[in-house]
């Protein structure tokens, strides 16, 4: 079968996918962290870029509810942060706020319903495909998702680019080189810088490439009537990402906070992981309707969006917490913008239905802005 055959049913598979059969536990102590499992941070610098969007539609449409849409919400942490955020420091927008979130997983979802119990914004479960039906008006905010979306696998065979088929042999599964990539897509490939396979990329070279990005952004399209798309994920441009020195592609597996580059290990139990193509993106975004609205590193954003703020203000013996506690949220801090892990991240915004200026000559979002001195 093909590789992103292999990958999907690895994941999502109800009874016996990772995230399928919610398996994966995310946090320090589980198979993965991720920024808001370190604490709540990263809502706190988050929200105020998310209110900015959603406080300009309610200001251009005063009546009607406004949606903030999470999209492969995990365990639910972030969602409950934010609602917690925005209810406490925004009342006004909390009045008209719905949260809406997208989870395709069921064992991810029943997760969630714990987590969000005590929401203090309302809350509801649904799909892209449903709320295609009457489409919702806001923010759609896709935190680690795309990079567990399907991939095709591609490698250098014989002089040509081939797919990568995962097969079954006697009890033994296997990656092998099948057929030739498709013609449309070959011609990606050679949009993204990458004619055919030569010395540069020897024989076994191999990559990956993002064919469920197109059907993924349609679908959010369909989703929201107007509004902004927030992606944050690790993302390379094409240059970096299909660089010859990057002869095995960005595809790792984790679970019990170790790595693999072994994407075939205990089917349904490790999470299946691959970096996302800026260019890839961008070009999925303009074909399925999104503008690309900007884009920089995490740890850009979170400064411009008062981290070293957030640093000074616990120095100061006022905050009332105690020095442990204020080391602690040191350190969350500092390893959400440590350039050698999360601080890399992309945030990468695309916006849709909206006015024609905002898409020609927007106001850059809050993250693109030089932040404020502390």
């Amino acid at each position: 079968m093909p590789f992103s055959t292999y990958m999907d049913w690895a994941l999502h598979d109800p009874e016996h996918g990772a995230y399928g059969a919610g398996r994966l536990r995310i946090g320090p102590c589980g198979d993965f962290a991720t920024a808001p499992s370190l604490g709540p941070a990263f809502a706190e610098l988050l929200a105020p870029q998310l209110v900015e969007w959603l406080e300009s539609w309610a200001d251009c449409s005063p009546q009607g509810p406004i949606s903030l849409v999470e999209a492969g919400p995990g365990e639910g942490q972030l969602a409950l942060d934010l609602a917690q955020q925005i209810h406490l420091r925004w009342p006004a927008l909390a009045a008209r706020l719905e949260l809406v979130l997208v989870e395709p997983n069921g064992g991810m979802a029943e997760r969630q319903h714990q987590q969000l119990a005590s929401c203090p914004l309302p809350v509801r479960w649904t799909s892209f495909e449903q709320l295609a039906v009457e489409p919702v008006h806001g923010v759609v905010l896709a935190h680690e998702v795309l990079d567990a979306l399907a991939v095709e696998r591609f490698e250098h065979h014989r002089g040509q680019w081939c797919r990568q088929r995962v097969q079954l042999r006697d009890t033994t599964v296997e990656l092998v080189a099948a057929e030739q990539l498709s013609p449309a897509e070959l011609e990606t490939l050679v949009d993204l810088g990458l004619e055919q396979p030569g010395e540069a990329r020897p024989e076994g070279w191999c990559s990956e490439l993002h064919s469920g990005l197109g059907p993924w952004l349609s679908a959010c399209g369909s989703a929201l009537a107007s509004g902004w798309l927030l992606v944050i994920d690790y993302a390379l441009e094409a240059w970096r990402y299909y660089a010859p020195a990057r002869a095995s592609g960005t595809l790792m597996a984790y679970r019990g906070q170790r790595a693999s580059a072994d994407p075939l290990l205990d089917p349904g139990h490790w999470d299946l992981t691959a970096h996302l193509c800026t260019d890839s993106l961008d070009r999925a975004a303009l074909l399925t309707g999104w503008h690309p609205l900007g884009q920089c590193r995490q740890g850009e954003a979170l400064l411009a969006l008062g981290l070293a703020q957030a640093l000074h203000a616990l120095s100061a013996e006022s905050t009332g917490a105690g020095l442990g506690e204020r080391l602690q949220r040191r350190e969350a801090l500092l390893r959400l913008v440590d350039p050698a892990a999360l601080g890399d991240f992309r945030w990468l915004v695309y916006g849709r239905g909206l006015p024609a200026g905002d898409v020609r000559h927007p106001c850059p979002p809050l993250f693109l802005r030089e932040p404020p001195l502390p």
